[in-house]
């Protein structure tokens, strides 16, 4: 069954056939979430609200765009208003709490491999996470559409409804911001272990512009 017939029938209220869409893309909304936030609980949350959103929604969805590009704006925006809620509280509490142990912490997952035979890898997921959780909620976004989903410029565009010189316009600057707070913390890109640092954080894209 086709996409197409698959959003037709759940229009109609067929679960079974919305419970296939779903299947089709909770593993990319997941991973945007995750990549997002930083904190499995609140990616799975926040995916489980894009779906739901979806449910209540797709009797308006027009099909200007394919359903999964959909799906990922539903998701960016509910990350993005997590996030900026997430601040909120933060600008309440005493600076301590953002590394308090009720994992409120904005950053990415831990690694599970030993410590000392990844030690790098964790500088440069700690560096990257720092990053992420200092620059503006749209220049996160971005960026984690771009270096780690891997995303193109037509689909971030489509998803945010940019064109595409807006899009790259709009990652380069993300991309600025991201590189003025490596350098900041350390001069991270000069090391010799830049090239890999920044291939992590594009997931190893070689065609891409660096950061």
């Amino acid at each position: 069954m086709t996409e197409q017939e698959l959003i037709a029938k759940a229009k109609q209220g067929d679960e079974s056939a919305f419970a296939d869409l779903l299947a089709q893309n909770q593993s990319k909304i997941f991973t945007l979430t995750l990549r997002m936030t930083g904190n499995r609980q609140d990616a799975e949350d926040l995916a489980q609200e894009a779906f739901l959103n979806a449910w209540r929604g797709l009797k308006n969805f027009q099909g200007d765009s394919s359903f999964s590009t959909w799906m990922y704006r539903l998701a960016s925006n509910a990350c993005i208003d997590h996030i900026r809620a997430q601040k909120r509280r933060h600008e309440v509490l005493d600076t301590t709490a953002l590394e308090n142990e009720d994992g409120e912490t904005i950053h990415l997952p831990d690694s599970r491999f030993d410590p000392q035979q990844q030690l790098e890898r964790q500088e440069i997921r700690h560096a990257v996470a720092q990053g992420l959780s200092t620059i503006s909620e749209d220049h996160r976004r971005i960026l984690v559409m771009r270096e780690l989903s891997g995303m193109s410029y037509q689909e971030i565009g489509d998803i945010l409804t940019l064109d595409a010189g807006t899009v790259k316009s709009r990652i380069a600057r993300a991309r600025g911001a991201m590189r003025k707070i490596l350098l900041e913390q350390g001069n991270f890109f000069s090391n010799p272990s830049s090239t890999k640092s920044e291939d992590k954080m594009r997931g190893g894209s070689k065609n891409d512009t660096k950061l």
